[in-house]
């Protein structure tokens, strides 16, 4: 597997050259773009890597898994469905989904913007700083990595350079989808964004899922079976936002990019990938040939790539 790894590294590592990196957040635009990383836990619990796979970096939008998870284990599939909708938008992800038609949750679902930051109000908790707290420990949970914390200066910069969330926050709120106070519900959002992982820590998160809410190693649950479908249902059909139809066909197995890429089959390859240059529809040219190199030979993956929100 190692000698596999490194061979797909080195084919696809003069990709990390295409596209740019985030500058909407200064704090991203200053990371090196040619980091490229991967990491696999394989369904029998090996562990192997190659390239930068030990360079921490962000969640950005590949957070949003872990808010629907905490939101379904705190609300059951029906009341989550009944706020935010399960529909692709064909939209980028931090797309206005106005129109001539009034907003409802059927124009949002969980793997965008405007849905994750419905999702931060339906996390249970007397404040927002517990509400985040219980989020955060999950993610620990999901990664592997009790003391999994937040890249303080990165939550900065989202919070002082987020008018685009919140246009989406009160456009939300204007249509009496988003009831909490605004800035209290985004600083959750640019928080849970800014939590900071490695590639062996999104690779677990993607047996997790892999393994229907089980752990990879002791095989203990964390999650009901039917919630882990929930998720890997929403990654497949909204993960990749205006490309999940073209990844579906060329990849094929549920995904979701920004920042990191993380892509899941069951019980098998969990691969995360770091990679930090973005191409047309957002998509990371690097860690994507990995996964089109890879997946004929491989039943699932997970990548990680910390510049894209």
């Amino acid at each position: 597997m190692e000698e596999l790894l490194e061979r797909l590294w080195e084919e696809c590592r003069p990709y990390t050259g295409i596209g740019k990196t985030a500058d909407y957040i200064p704090e991203l635009a200053k990371r090196d773009p040619k980091d490229l990383g991967v990491y696999v836990i394989g369904s029998e619990g090996k562990h192997s890597w190659a390239g930068d796979c030990r360079q921490a970096f962000t969640l950005q939008s590949v957070v949003k898994p872990i808010l629907l998870l905490q939101a379904l284990l705190d609300n059951g599939a029906q009341a989550v469905q009944a706020r935010v909708g399960v529909e692709a938008t064909g939209k980028p992800f931090d797309a206005i989904n106005g129109g001539e038609h009034a907003l409802d949750s059927r124009h949002i679902n969980p793997m965008v913007n405007m849905g994750a930051i419905v999702m931060c109000t339906m996390i249970h908790g007397g404040t927002y700083e517990e509400r985040f707290q219980r989020l955060l420990a999950l993610t620990g949970q999901l990664t592997g990595d009790p003391e999994v914390g937040v890249d303080q200066a990165v939550y900065l910069s989202e919070k002082s350079h987020g008018s685009k969330n919140r246009a989406l926050a009160y456009l939300l709120k204007s249509y009496g989808i988003l009831e909490d106070d605004v800035e209290e519900v985004l600083d959750c959002y640019f928080r849970a964004c800014s939590i900071q992982v490695d590639c062996r820590g999104l690779a677990h998160m993607g047996a997790v899922l892999a393994n229907r809410g089980r752990l990879p190693d002791s095989n203990q649950r964390v999650f009901p079976a039917p919630l882990a479908r929930y998720v890997n249902a929403i990654l497949t059909t909204c993960g990749m936002y205006d490309g999940s139809g073209e990844f579906a066909i060329r990849v094929g197995i549920p995904a979701k990019r920004g920042g990191p890429y993380l892509a899941r089959a069951f019980l098998s390859l969990e691969k995360p990938f770091i990679n930090r240059r973005a191409g047309r529809q957002g998509e990371f040219p690097a860690a994507s040939s990995i996964f089109c190199k890879r997946s004929p030979r491989a039943t699932g993956c997970s990548a990680v790539l910390p510049q894209w929100h």
